[in-house]
């Protein structure tokens, strides 16, 4: 199981547009509480450019990710098979932090979903854990009431500056025990309990996936 996004590209050009979409706020003059809730109104030019983009860095950040499993795969197969060829039984390949215009509820809506992935009845998905805890392999349920949605994973009970004045390196190592991953200062804003347990978490959002595959971490690889 890995993770990438669109490796600072998609943030590069994410400030790109906030820029124009700041200027389009002043020149109209529109009194915003905050610079940041800058927008662009659909149909213009600004918004079409904003929205061919992000489509691009999501695409990007989608080949990455199977770039980067093809290349793993190879190698556990020369070490594991003696470079035989392995078929996975299942391969998922999901976004989180993104959005998608869809239809919901008869109407063509933008959904963004943020610390979320689509659930809809053909959808696999993944929910990771924490350093320390188990991660999922799930299947959608389809529930509109969600906008087909459910959780990307455990989610923070805490901020990394909280985490960090909270716990000690003797908490990181002792929460991340039978786990082969780094074990120093640098990283203990990733420790277990900074996170939500994810049994709860996928306890309470039965109603929105199913179970396929649980998956207990023996080696983490955090850069």
């Amino acid at each position: 199981m890995l993770h990438s996004g669109s490796r600072g590209i998609g943030n590069q050009l994410a400030q790109c547009h906030i820029c124009t979409a700041r200027e389009l706020a002043k020149m109209a003059a529109n009194k915003l509480p905050d610079p940041d809730l800058a927008y662009f109104v659909s149909g213009t030019p600004e918004f079409q450019a904003y929205w061919r983009d992000l489509q691009w860095t999501q695409d990007y950040a989608r080949v990455n990710r199977d770039i980067m499993m093809s290349r793993f795969k190879r190698i556990i197969e020369k070490h594991l098979v003696g470079g035989k060829p392995t078929k996975p039984l299942l391969s998922v390949n999901c976004h989180h932090n993104y959005a998608e215009k869809e239809v919901h509820f008869g109407e063509e809506v933008y959904v963004t979903r943020k610390g979320a992935v689509r659930a809809r009845e053909e959808d696999y998905g993944i929910i990771p854990g924490s350093m320390g805890a188990k991660s999922f392999i799930v299947k959608g349920k389809g529930n509109l009431e969600s906008f087909c949605s459910c959780a990307h994973g455990a989610g923070r009970l805490m901020s990394r500056n909280k985490a960090k004045n909270q716990f000690t390196l003797d908490d990181l190592i002792e929460q991340t025990k039978g786990v082969e991953c780094r074990k120093d200062d640098r990283i203990i804003d990733e420790i277990p309990g900074a996170y939500k347990p994810i049994d709860k978490v996928m306890e309470n959002q039965a109603d929105l996936v199913e179970i396929v595959a649980t998956l207990k971490q023996v080696v983490c690889v955090k850069g």
